[in-house]
């Protein structure tokens, strides 16, 4: 991986109109290279609001081919301001079949890999099953100027397979772009247990496997179109944090581009001292392919 490589978070609010959602995304990524980044990456189905609160066949018409509209205009974006970035898209692969897709732009604005959602939720508010199927492309990392981006998108952040098997296959760190937040209903103790759980298991990831990890989250209240529930409030918290889990950067609840040097000498250090990698018990893992051992 490169030496002295920035990233910069951005994380917005998904609601009003297309065009306005563009010019928060085009505003916060000239706003990252102005900050020095190298490597900017959007929260998940950035383009607009989280639809998947409810099943309503019409929201497929969000979706688009891959390469297509935003990738053309992402990957100019990338080309015309000089940053590698991760982006999170609604993957119309054919027709009937639709993925939660992140896709990667080298500097140039090439499309140069792409990541499909490998855990896909069905719980009130997130009826993600409705809309996307399982991605397919496995646990890939995405080589880039910036480093081998292991990118995994949202639920995937509550499985350490996936974290691991990244970073086995080469990965210098763990990207995930996110959207995730509180029902209003709950009240302030179950909503900080949510979100010190969501904080800790990715900084477990990162300890677990020597890594950095990079967390984008959506932020602001978005209401439920079928008026069911009060919708969720995104609770944003954007994160960047080392291989033993230090924070590196922390975003708030508002809109903003977090900015973070990665320091790559921390995974050589840190694995020298914890070499859970040199340890692992290879032979004895069989039963990680079972869904239970009964």
């Amino acid at each position: 991986m490169n030496t002295g490589v920035t990233v910069a978070l951005i994380q917005h609010a998904g609601d009003g109109s297309a065009a306005d959602v563009w010019a928060r995304i085009e505003e916060g990524l000239a706003q990252a290279r102005a900050q020095g980044a190298d490597l900017a990456v959007l929260q998940e189905l950035h383009n607009g609001p989280y639809f998947c609160q409810w099943e309503n066949a019409a929201e497929f018409a969000r979706a688009e081919p891959i390469p297509g509209p935003s990738t053309e205009r992402l990957g100019a974006l990338a080309r015309e301001l000089d940053l590698v970035i991760v982006g999170s898209l609604f993957e119309r692969r054919a027709s009937g079949l639709y993925h939660n897709t992140a896709v990667v732009f080298e500097r140039d604005g090439r499309l140069i890999g792409r990541y499909r959602k490998m855990h896909i939720p069905d719980d009130p508010g997130y009826y993600e099953k409705y809309y996307f199927t399982p991605g397919d492309l496995g646990f890939t990392p995405i080589a880039t100027s910036a480093g081998r981006l292991g990118v995994l998108v949202c639920w995937d952040q509550w499985y350490p397979e996936a974290a691991r098997l990244m970073t086995l296959a080469g990965a210098d760190m763990l990207i995930y772009p996110t959207a995730i937040g509180f029902d209003p209903r709950d009240d302030e103790a179950e909503r900080a247990r949510q979100k010190e759980a969501w904080e800790l298991v990715q900084r477990g990831h990162a300890v677990a496997n020597g890594i950095p990890v990079v967390a984008v989250n959506r932020c602001g209240h978005e209401p439920d179109p079928s008026e069911a529930t009060p919708g969720i409030a995104f609770w944003g918290g954007s994160f960047v944090c080392g291989p033993q889990g230090e924070w590196w950067a922390r975003a708030s609840d508002t809109p903003c581009v977090l900015t973070a040097p990665i320091a790559t000498h921390r995974v050589e250090q840190t694995r020298r001292v914890w070499p859970f990698l040199r340890d692992r018990r290879i032979d004895a893992y069989a039963d990680l392919q079972k869904r239970y051992r009964d």
